[in-house]
């Protein structure tokens, strides 16, 4: 299987904050906002693997700001670390502002996702070979965040988790 960039697999999408979408303060519902970055993310694990991939967990959200009615919002995906057979996928969402025709970061979030075959059994995944500085940090970091979450979920014995233990040394 040939190894793939990041770059291979980003994904945006644009889209209006509409008055059905927004809660009573008039922001962007939470939830609206999720079903979003999924879908982009999705998109983007898609892309990698040229595979079905389903959603196997929302590592972390984080809602830093609200966007409001009417806003512009971006939803931004790329995969920055494949596995065997799941790979993360880091979403950053960006909120233009027409008057002075700038992108401000209002939410990020990190998703994973699992490729699988047509009896949905999980199936193997390209490797990343990331490319710039960021992406470099990015896929360093996706080994941490993936022992993290299996040492709580009970997967992993914290003895075990490497890359957690180097953080602590």
């Amino acid at each position: 299987m040939t190894p793939k960039k990041p770059s291979e697999s980003y994904t945006v999408q644009t889209d209006m904050v509409l008055p059905n979408e927004t809660n009573s303060l008039n922001h962007l519902f939470g939830g609206e906002l999720l079903s979003r970055m999924d879908r982009a993310a999705s998109i983007s694990a898609r892309r990698h693997c040229n595979q079905i991939v389903v959603t196997a967990s929302v590592n972390h959200v984080s809602f830093n700001h609200p966007i409001p009615l009417n806003s512009v919002v971006s939803v931004i995906a790329k995969v920055s670390r494949a596995f065997k057979t799941s790979m993360e996928v880091i979403i950053d969402v960006f909120i233009e502002d027409p008057k002075n025709n700038t992108k401000k970061q209002a939410n990020k979030g990190i998703y994973t996702f699992v490729a699988v075959d047509n009896n949905k059994k999980p199936i193997a995944v390209p490797e990343i070979i990331p490319e710039t500085e960021e992406e470099k940090l990015r896929f360093e970091a996706a080994l941490r965040r993936k022992q993290l979450s299996l040492v709580l979920a009970g997967r992993l014995n914290p003895s075990e988790a490497s890359e957690l233990k180097a953080l602590f040394k």
